[in-house]
């Protein structure tokens, strides 16, 4: 399998500075984010997508994933959603999401990630958010049809879609061959779920794995490797023995202060593990 790292941890940085430095680190992959201070599309210009390949190309990085979950330009990572009540509110994060698939065309890249609908609205039930995702999604997917683009969406704790058997809910309803599984290993320890389990229950739909580590109450923190209480090498050679060989993310965004560092430690977990 290829190892990359997300550039969310990298907001003090321009995404070609972000690129130079995951490359020194030794990663085969970045996850590009799609958002503010990065390359949030409305604000990507030609100019700036030919600039971005030409850094991958001279540092011999590929891209892992480009990252259209994150949403700080507007309002924050989880809003707007493709689930708000007010329609006008969550049009923004549909077109978002068309502009973010056009990105990624014009960058080579086969998908991008995306959240699974939203916080459920306190007055709405769990029903009418899972018709309305499906409706939002309905509309970006002739989009992806027209510049080939898979939309993997991420199940996520506190959101619309947190478990295995709720993608599993959600993607048979939806029942289209550009719908995949942003799949995160974090995500799916935090809400009590075994990775290893539920990558088996999932592993048809992903292309692209996030990692990270989780403290030992399972809440939601991304934690660097190692310094958590899951089982990493366990689900990384759950991955290999399944002839996994697309790429695993490491998604550090927290560490923000720290990110020069935060890369370098987490290759070198991977390298003293024997797995880069």
């Amino acid at each position: 399998m290829n190892f990359g790292f997300s550039a969310n941890a990298f907001r003090e940085y321009d995404p070609y500075e972000t690129i130079e430095i995951v490359a020194d680190a030794g990663y085969d992959g970045v996850e590009l984010l799609f958002d503010r201070p990065h390359l949030y599309p409305p604000d990507t210009d030609e100019e700036t997508v030919e600039r971005v390949k030409e850094t991958l190309a001279e540092n011999d990085l590929a891209i892992s994933n480009c990252n259209a979950f994150m949403l700080t330009a507007i309002e924050g990572f989880h809003h707007p959603s493709y689930i708000e009540p007010d329609t006008d509110y969550r049009q923004r994060r549909i077109d978002y999401t068309k502009d973010a698939l056009r990105t990624a065309a014009a960058l080579d890249h086969d998908y991008i990630s995306i959240e699974p609908g939203g916080p459920i609205p306190e007055e709405k039930s769990r029903e009418w958010a899972l018709e309305t995702f499906v409706e939002s999604l309905e509309e970006v997917l002739p989009v992806a049809e027209e510049v080939g683009v898979d939309l993997h969406v991420e199940p996520e704790p506190d959101l619309l879609i947190e478990t295995a058997d709720e993608y599993l809910e959600f993607v048979e309803r939806i029942s289209h061959p550009q719908v995949r599984c942003n799949f995160d290993a974090g995500h799916l320890f935090s809400v009590g779920e075994d990775p290893v389990a539920a990558y088996e229950t999932l592993s048809e739909y992903v292309d692209h794995v996030h990692l990270e580590d989780i403290p030992e109450d399972r809440r939601h923190e991304h934690t660097q490797l190692g310094e958590g209480a899951m089982d990493i090498d366990g689900f990384l050679g759950a991955l290999d023995d399944a002839g996994y060989e697309e790429f695993v993310t490491v998604e550090l965004y927290p560490y923000e202060e720290t990110a020069a560092e935060t890369v370098e430690d987490a290759m070198a977990y991977l390298e003293t593990h024997g797995w880069a």
